[in-house]
């Protein structure tokens, strides 16, 4: 099904049955991707007594509990609620899901004993493109990103200024296949989410940061449309599932 969508006063072309996920999804399993020193998530049926509700287990129904955290078992999206007194809900701000995006793959820099994403990788990848959402695929690219454990690793981080960029450059919508964009251990500075979310000054309350995804290699750098797929929890995030569509020639 090919769709046309106006944005920005230009016309565009997608074709709405060739999706790309770059989603991570949720497993109860202990192989389930894994960050902030959590439990893995659990999905389990209802018990009353010896009623377990399970088909199998002679019920009509399958009626599970699911018990999870957003920021850690997967891809999730967040608002400026994360990091503020105040808990902002990331479905009472995110109110538009589709965006032209920009998919750039970045090679962590070495610095001080960390691997980073600095300022100059995103500005080099970029150019003078100006785009609502960015993805950053970083490599190496393997599929142990659907199943790692993260806490206690000192993932790829953003650097401040990376995050200074990005907002200067008008982008609202950051996805990037890490647990974080700020270093797991950081004393709570938080440098690249509030550069991004502009704490120190008017609150950027309609850009989202979207943490955990998956960005297969078999597709390119370049410019897509996104649809940003959310659950609607009143929360500072939930889990997300972003799409990605090609533009057609």
């Amino acid at each position: 099904m090919i769709a046309t969508i106006q944005y920005n006063s230009k016309k565009y072309q997608i074709d709405l049955s060739q999706s790309l996920d770059i989603s991570i999804p949720m497993r109860a399993s202990k192989s389930n991707v894994n960050a902030w020193y959590v439990d893995p998530p659990i999905i389990e049926p209802v018990k009353d007594g010896e009623w377990i509700a399970t088909v199998k287990d002679g019920a009509c129904i399958n009626f599970n509990n699911i018990f999870f955290n957003p920021h850690a078992h997967g891809t999730h999206t967040e608002c400026v609620g994360h990091i503020t007194e105040k808990v902002h809900s990331i479905n009472q701000n995110l109110k538009q899901f589709f965006f032209l995006a920009e998919v750039i793959t970045v090679a962590p820099e070495k610095l001080k004993g960390d691997f980073v994403i600095s300022k100059k990788q995103i500005q080099f990848a970029l150019g003078n493109k100006k785009r609502d959402a960015v993805v950053i695929r970083t490599i190496p690219n393997m599929k142990d990103k659907l199943s790692m454990q993260y806490s206690n690793t000192n993932p790829t981080y953003l650097l401040e200024e990376a995050a200074i960029y990005l907002k200067e450059k008008g982008v609202n919508h950051l996805l990037i296949d890490l647990p974080s964009v700020d270093k797991e251990k950081d004393e709570c500075e938080l440098l690249a989410h509030n550069a991004f979310w502009n704490t120190s000054g008017k609150l950027r309350m309609e850009a989202t940061i979207t943490e955990f995804i998956f960005v297969p290699n078999t597709v390119d750098d370049g410019t897509y449309f996104l649809n940003l797929q959310i659950a609607p929890f009143e929360n500072d995030a939930t889990p997300s599932k972003p799409v990605l569509y090609k533009i057609m020639e």
